[in-house]
């Protein structure tokens, strides 16, 4: 992956943060290895299983895995909700520095979206599975896939969502894992669920 290619991003996300908090100071020097390395694993997934013409990211805090995406793929119209409207201000700000017309950010409670459904939403340390479940359910197209970012902890989060993940309708479908490239090991997972 070309960092060239983000810098533009890295330089705008870094004059946002300083107004905003969107990832923590100690973070900002890995924007890049832990944060949008991060985010674009969901290629391996549209490699795997379908590259969609738009995508959902759930409380999508600063913009990542949103923002990333939108750069990396800009025949996808990518839409970012959260309902903290300073973050969304700073992801709209991003998306005006950069000119990205395929980037659309909301400022909503998730359970008041109703624009339209997707086929692929996505969500990065936003909650549990079980919470998850009950929040993207509603957003997605039959035979859609969510895409969880996930660490080592995935397993027992399946087990103890088991129950809402047949009740809202989805069956786990995959788990891709990746390492970051980071000095130390930071391995990551992509948990992969379809909606029946």
């Amino acid at each position: 992956m070309d960092k060239n290619k983000f810098q533009p991003y890295i330089n705008a996300f870094l004059e946002e943060n300083a107004k905003v908090n969107l990832i923590s100071k100690n973070e900002e020097k890995y924007l890049f290895e832990k944060h949008i390395t991060d985010a674009l694993a969901i290629s391996a997934f549209f490699e795997k299983y379908i590259t969609p013409d738009s995508i959902l990211d759930i409380g999508t805090g600063g913009g990542i895995p949103a923002v990333p995406i939108a750069i990396e793929y800009p025949d996808i119209q990518v839409w970012a909700i959260d309902s903290i409207s300073k973050k969304i201000r700073a992801i709209e700000n991003i998306k005006q520095n950069l000119g990205l017309k395929n980037l659309h950010p909301v400022c909503s409670r998730i359970e008041n979206f109703k624009e339209q459904k997707f086929d692929v939403v996505t969500s990065r340390a936003l909650a549990a599975l079980d919470k998850l479940f009950v929040y993207a359910s509603p957003l997605m197209n039959k035979g859609g896939y969510f895409a969880a970012y996930k660490s080592r902890l995935l397993k027992e989060e399946i087990d103890n969502a088991k129950k809402i993940m047949n009740r809202t309708g989805f069956i786990f479908v995959d788990t891709i894992e990746y390492n970051l490239p980071t000095e130390e090991k930071h391995i990551r997972k992509l948990a992969i669920f379809k909606k029946l």
